[in-house]
């Protein structure tokens, strides 16, 4: 069965409210609030949406953009109607193309870039909320010397995994279409990561992880967009980006490597913070936990 077809989508959102439903922060007075992330497939970059927010009190319900009342994490705000009213909540832009949301709320979003597309509205905070899942999970014993986070589009190169081959225990090629846990149990598990895979690099800055990023083939829509929109909040002026050879040893790899600004990634997670709290105090003038939580659910149409 498809992951997109309506039964696993109903299975996931059952799942995912059972979960919230377990949290302390969910049943000492939650919220629930109707938004969308992308969820056509398993990645976790894009499940950091219903994997972050019950940390915080607030149980999102998947909708449709036209029906959404906020737009989570992931390069989506295309997807969005001119009219949206609702919040953004640490969204970016894919392409660098002008995209006015005059009427919405916008507490976050990705970084500067998309911020100025937006026509410069307002905002709480600057940063890609996968920042905040160092937070909620500790950083492990390093097991590999360097982690590949590779986009789906190429977890299945010839060249990755053959350079991952030819160091077995000291690379990791690591598959982001999984979920939250087991990949941030990967990445935290590396002494330092190269991606493809936006989330790969965030995830690794929100653990003080040396990291670089790397364009491979084939090429991701809006090309390098997303990547320069994030470090513009965490790295101004700066980017970890190197060119990969295939034939560079795991040394020289690791040397490739940066750390970003300790500092920069704090205030960028208190910023969230902040606005994710008021994504809470904002959704909980709607529905509570559990009242039209369980409807909201079942109610996919």
């Amino acid at each position: 069965m498809e992951y997109d077809h309506p039964a696993r989508r109903r299975a996931r959102a059952a799942r995912r409210l059972l979960g919230a439903g377990l949290r302390p922060e969910v049943w000492r007075g939650g919220t629930s609030v109707e938004g969308y992330w992308w969820d056509g497939h398993e990645n976790f970059g894009d499940a950091m949406t219903p994997w972050l927010l019950p940390r915080y009190g607030v149980v999102p319900i998947h909708r449709e953009p036209a029906r959404a009342r906020f737009v989570g994490v992931g390069s989506i705000l295309e997807f969005l109607p001119e009219a949206f009213d609702g919040l953004i909540w640490g969204s970016g832009l894919m392409h660098e193309t002008p995209r006015p949301l005059p009427d919405a709320t916008v507490l976050a979003v990705r970084g500067r870039l998309t911020h100025e597309l937006l026509g410069s509205p307002p905002v709480r905070a600057l940063g890609d909320p996968g920042l905040l899942v160092a937070r909620h999970r500790r950083r492990r014993a390093p097991r590999w010397q360097l982690g590949i986070a590779a986009h789906g589009h190429h977890r299945d190169d010839a060249h990755l995994r053959a350079l991952a081959a030819a160091h077995p225990g000291r690379v990791r090629l690591i598959d982001v279409n999984r979920s939250v846990p087991r990949v941030v149990h990967d990445i935290t598990s590396c002494g330092a990561v190269l991606a493809t895979s936006l989330h790969g690099l965030i995830t690794a800055d929100a653990f003080g992880i040396p990291a670089a990023w790397f364009v491979w083939s084939p090429a991701l829509s809006g090309g390098d967009f997303k990547f320069r929109d994030y470090e513009s909040v965490v790295s101004p002026g700066s980017s970890r980006r190197f060119s990969l050879d295939p034939e560079m040893d795991v040394d020289q790899l690791v040397r490739e490597t940066a750390q970003v600004s300790a500092t920069s990634v704090a205030d960028c997670v208190r910023a969230l913070e902040a606005a994710t709290h008021e994504l809470q105090r904002i959704a909980r003038q709607g529905a509570r936990f559990p009242a039209a939580t369980v409807r909201q659910v079942l109610d996919r149409g």
